[in-house]
């Protein structure tokens, strides 16, 4: 049987997904690649599909001329693909330093050091991928997640203020604003921005999970079963319902608390 689909693909922005960690275990976790609204093509290459063998290629590419931005990239993709969070971080920091400028490396850099937990310097890293004059929509978006993640989140919401500015209604956006208010806990504003963002049709299936959890998590359960099966092969469907079904029982359900993990945690 395929293993099944863990309630941490529930969760788009980091923290949130690590308030789960400790009551699944066993369920693999992600890191900030998986934060709807990541950087995304712009600003990396496409994953490989087999991260391991792209480590010892990129990685013998990167070794053979360190200055080669793209094979640095690529390197630390794979890296990060792997679960080699502080190797990724060195890298891209050293790919930084030997390409200064590069915007693309530094939006790596900056998801890189929020992967490892660095959330302050993640910021600041992010802060310098983009100019006022040009802004990323998609680097605001992960600087917002970032502020979620340090339990600040008027700013987040800021952030992700600026980027709808610049890709309005963009779902992956909205579903990182709605998980902020979910992270302060007002589900009702959380429910409304997850609405919005699955309304548009262009969504990524985990929006539709992610606003399944919240209607779960206000105690419109048969809703949210429906919400959160649709996606999913029976067997994986199964499994979330029963760890939905169990979260929400707990009287020691999860805290919707920021500081309750980092980025690593679950995520």
């Amino acid at each position: 049987m395929r293993q099944p689909s863990c309630l941490a693909r529930l969760f788009t922005t980091a923290a949130v997904t690590a308030l789960l960690a400790a009551g699944l275990s066993g369920c693999k976790t992600a890191g900030m690649s998986d934060v709807t609204g990541s950087l995304g093509a712009k600003a990396e290459p496409a994953p490989a599909a087999d991260p391991t063998h792209a480590s010892d290629v990129d990685g013998d590419r990167f070794r053979a001329n360190p200055r080669d931005a793209d094979a640095a990239l690529r390197y630390g993709q794979a890296l990060r693909a792997n679960g080699q969070r502080s190797q990724a971080v060195a890298v891209f920091e050293q790919a930084s330093l030997n390409n200064p400028g590069n915007k693309t490396l530094l939006a790596a850099y900056g998801r890189a050091l929020a992967d490892n937990g660095n959330l302050q310097k993640a910021f600041d890293v992010l802060g310098r991928a983009h100019t006022p004059a040009n802004p990323d929509w998609r680097i605001l978006s992960v600087q917002g997640a970032v502020l979620d993640q340090m339990n600040r989140h008027d700013e987040a919401r800021g952030y992700y203020a600026s980027a709808l500015k610049i890709r309005p209604d963009e779902p992956s956006v909205l579903s990182n604003l709605g998980l902020s208010y979910m992270l302060s806990k007002d589900l009702p504003k959380a429910e409304a921005h997850l609405r919005q963002a699955y309304a548009g049709g262009r969504a990524d299936p985990r929006v539709r999970q992610n606003l399944g959890l919240v209607v779960g998590l206000q105690g419109r359960f048969s809703e949210a079963e429906s919400i959160v099966k649709a996606d999913l092969p029976p067997d994986e469907a199964a499994a979330n319902v029963s760890y939905l079904k169990q979260m929400l029982a707990s009287k020691t359900g999860p805290q919707l608390d920021a500081q309750a993990g980092d980025v690593r945690g679950r995520t």
